[in-house]
């Protein structure tokens, strides 16, 4: 069933780059794609994450060698850290899809994923490959392999302890399997079934590094130089690769311009080995197509010919090859080819063709609103316009050259018709692994959207163009801007807050669920709505309404504590029937908003999570300097603190002794150089009998400056963290306050935990700090730097590794008691 909800709008940052904008081809792009017809060799490279992938490679492969060229990351980056925003797991995933959709805009390259999700840092394949489910993610990458047919495919790492990270080796030895796999019919037979054959790679290859003290490079491996100058792009391809590489934002990713040489070692590790270049032995031209032995020298002779001043007068010779390639066998090349070919006719008849949307978010069961728009800007000899929408045709009168040919049309979105939503979180995950329904969708960076297609006949030629619907609207500052369309559910309800916390010894306590419901259609009849937690269902109202388009309607349900078990927690949220409407409605849409990738939009069921344990705190008054995105605030608000966000203006001694505790969001010493430089300020305040709690350093660095902070020193180790979830806690200190007061932890305060125990601890400590905990993965020596408390004068200093930032969100008890304890820990 299809639900939906209010938008949740997120903080928009000031990046320059307007991804949707639709590309303008200028000769010398025209030019460089004509090339590239001329070559017929493919290359998939294979990693693990967004950010695995060689930037300066890349374009390399695309833009100088003309090779087909992709990249397949194994997972979405969805459990990683976030430097722009408060988004973590799918969230993230969902914005780093779009920074490597991107990156491949920038170096010519394509996308495809696998199924995988990424669960956190994993330090073996082992762990990676049980979590994903070996067999699934490399069928996958069969997939992929068999519709893409690679000529070569090339990894990034090694299959050991040499990546440094689990998923690094996993994607190194599932790739090394997929390159066998996907050429061998009794693998996998089920794809067969789907439009592919098996499929042979000449060569894998392993595009070895060196990464500091980790060189695995060597002088008998493959070498290339891969910094030369392009003058079609004005830019070498240390440029290209640095500019793709800053489209990795979330990750803080940017880089310099390299220019120069720069040199890539290749080890073939499965097919013939390459000695001279990356295809050697490999036929790349037309050749290798049945028939196409004879478009070489046409192709060659459209290239010469081609001029930079007229690139219309390209427009024949591209119409006869255009015909000539449609009569080759059906085959991938040929498929490919065709596309290319039509793009580029598309660009040298420098013809206009839009379809945008009077609205970005368009309702099921409503009418939507589009303009048609064409423009022979040329003045070709064009004719029989007609334009495709939602299974609607639509003609379009000829034009004169260089006029504005525009049709308002208006479509009905049927009640049958799906939300827009992503096509890997059409279900839930199980397991480690996004659950995709449709195997076509299996690799896809992303839906294939929405799209009309223009059928025009271009001097004597019919053609059919696809053009992606978009909404076009123009900003007073940012000028025209263009977005992806969404279709959306006719009713949208949000709660707020996201956590409630009841104390077990609380009787009779009501606490409020705010229900916020939008109506995106009119709704004049009988409307249902009630709430649903613990297997209760509440209805709220049962009666006739009459809600405008638009309208929205706020709801208060009452939570009495006394309606849950000691020690236990629910899940409530609200759902709305009405005749009209096609489904039940209870889905949220969240919208997720920055400037350098496209809006992204997701279906959610929005349920807020009721609580219900035993907490108890001190203090009520936390000062908060956030971080590099975290939720931590509003899971302190549900504790019962009375939190205020903090700024540089805020340090001072008379404003800091107002808090109880002050508390620092992750990496905020690392993004934030006021707080370092303010450094005997802050402990000031601990001196004079303050709690301070600083969460995760990436490093003892800001910028090229070393980080001030604690009273004592001690260093960050990004090395040492405790990635199973459920890792075994030893209590090194057992009498120590933060075991003890207010609330006595015990190891049950550490089951539930998500994704892992602790990151970036400390190390090199100065002897002042204590450390209560103890932990480690299975197999390694057990660290103590996941909490290092300091007492210093009156007060507490506290560095924090433990990931407060994940579990505080997921409502783990046990952290909301741990935190509480580092909140209230006493002075002397």
């Amino acid at each position: 069933m299809r639900k939906l909800v209010l938008l949740i709008f997120n903080i928009c940052f000031g990046i320059s780059v307007f991804p949707q904008t639709p590309k303008v081809y200028t000769s010398a792009d025209i030019l460089l794609q004509l090339k590239k017809l001329q070559v017929l060799g493919s290359v998939l490279y294979i990693a693990a994450h967004p950010d695995d992938e060689n930037n300066t490679l890349l374009p390399y492969l695309a833009k100088e060698k003309f090779y087909r060229t992709a990249y397949l990351s194994l997972t979405r980056g969805d459990g990683g850290q976030n430097l722009i925003g408060d988004e973590q797991g799918t969230d993230l995933g969902l914005i780093r899809t779009q920074e490597l959709i991107a990156a491949r805009k920038v170096d010519g390259g394509e996308q495809y994923f696998s199924r995988a999700y990424e669960f956190g840092y994993s330090k073996s394949a082992e762990e990676a490959l049980r979590i994903w489910d070996k067999e699934k993610i490399l069928s996958d990458m069969v997939w992929v392999i068999r519709q893409y047919q690679p000529d070569i495919i090339i990894k990034r790492f090694p299959g050991d302890t040499r990546a440094g990270h689990g998923h690094h080796a996993a994607s190194a030895l599932l790739a090394d399997e997929a390159f066998v796999a996907a050429a061998d019919p009794a693998r996998f037979p089920e794809q067969l079934r789907n439009g592919v054959q098996p499929w042979q790679a000449k060569r894998i290859l392993w595009n070895t590094y060196n990464f500091g003290s980790n060189n695995t490079t060597s002088d008998d491996q493959l070498k290339i130089d891969i910094g030369g100058y392009n003058p079609l792009t004005g830019k070498s391809y240390g440029e290209i690769g640095a500019e793709a590489r800053t489209m990795h934002k979330s990750q803080g990713e940017g880089r310099p311009r390299r220019r120069g040489q720069i040199t890539e070692f290749f080890a073939t590790t499965g097919g013939e080995p390459a000695k001279n270049t990356l295809m050697d032995g490999i036929d790349i031209g037309w050749s290798r197509i049945k028939g196409g032995t004879g478009l070489t020298a046409m192709v060659s002779n459209i290239v010469s010919d081609f001029k930079m001043d007229q690139p219309v007068a390209s427009l024949p010779a591209l119409s006869k090859l255009y015909e000539a390639v449609k009569k080759l066998p059906e085959e991938n090349w040929r498929n490919k080819k065709l596309a290319d070919i039509l793009d580029l006719i598309e660009s040298c008849s420098g013809i206009f063709m839009e379809v945008t949307a009077q609205n970005q978010l368009n309702v099921i069961g409503d009418s939507a609103r589009f303009t048609l728009s064409f423009n022979n800007r040329l003045g070709l000899a064009v004719e029989n316009v007609n334009v495709t929408l939602f299974d609607n045709n639509y003609a379009l009168e000829n034009s004169k050259p260089n006029e504005n040919i525009t049709r308002l049309v208006s479509v009905n979105i049927s009640k049958q018709e799906p939300a827009t939503q992503p096509y890997w979180l059409e279900r839930p995950i199980q397991g480690g692994a996004y659950d995709v329904s449709r195997q076509e969708d299996v690799g896809k960076a992303e839906n294939d959207g929405y799209k009309a297609v223009f059928k025009a006949t271009i001097a004597g030629n019919v053609y059919n163009f696809e053009k992606k619907l978009l909404y076009k609207f123009t900003d007073p500052v940012k000028g025209e801007l263009y977005e992806p369309i969404q279709i959306i559910n006719p009713v949208l309800i949000n709660n707020n807050p996201s956590i409630i916390l009841f104390r077990n010894n609380d009787k009779n306590q009501i606490k409020k669920l705010h229900y916020t419901l939008q109506s995106n259609l009119e709704l004049n009849e009988k409307v249902q709505f009630k709430t649903v937690y613990d297997h209760k269902e509440m209805i709220v109202f049962d009666s006739v309404v009459n809600y405008a388009k638009g309208s929205l309607r706020n709801f208060d349900v009452q939570i009495n504590s006394d309606s849950l078990k000691a020690n236990s927690t629910v899940l409530a949220g609200g759902e709305l029937t009405a005749s009209s409407l096609f489904e039940h409605q209870y889905f949220a849409l969240r919208k997720i908003s920055y400037d350098h990738i496209p809006d992204l939009y997701y279906n959610f069921y929005d349920k807020t999570r009721v609580i219900k344990m035993d907490l108890k705190t001190k203090g009520s008054r936390i000062g908060y300097f956030a971080g590099a995105g975290d939720r931590v605030p509003q899971a302190l608000e549900a504790m019962g603190y009375e939190v205020r966000l903090l700024s540089e203006a805020d340090i001072t001694d008379e404003n800091l002794k107002k808090f109880d505790a002050i508390i620092t969001g992750i990496r905020a010493y690392n993004i934030s150089e006021y707080l370092s430089n303010k450094n005997d300020v802050l402990m000031r305040y601990v001196e004079n009998g303050g709690n301070m709690i600083v969460q995760y350093l990436k490093s003892n660095q800001v910028g090229q400056k070393k980080i001030k902070v604690g009273p004592y020193p001690f260093l960050v180790d990004p090395s040492t963290r405790v990635t199973e979830e459920d890792a075994a806690v030893n209590f090194l200190l057992p009498e120590h306050p933060l075991l003890n007061y207010p609330n006595k932890i015990t190891v049950a305060d550490f089951t539930g935990w998500v994704q892992e125990r602790s990151t970036y601890q400390a190390v090199q400590l100065d002897a002042h700090y204590e450390t209560p905990l103890g932990m480690n993965d299975k197999g390694e020596k057990q660290t103590n730097g996941s909490l290092a408390i300091a007492s210093y004068g009156k007060g507490n200093f506290v560095y924090a590794g433990l990931v407060f930032f994940r579990q505080l969100p997921a409502g783990v008890p046990g952290a909301f008691r741990l935190m509480a304890n580092l909140i209230a820990l006493p002075g002397k």
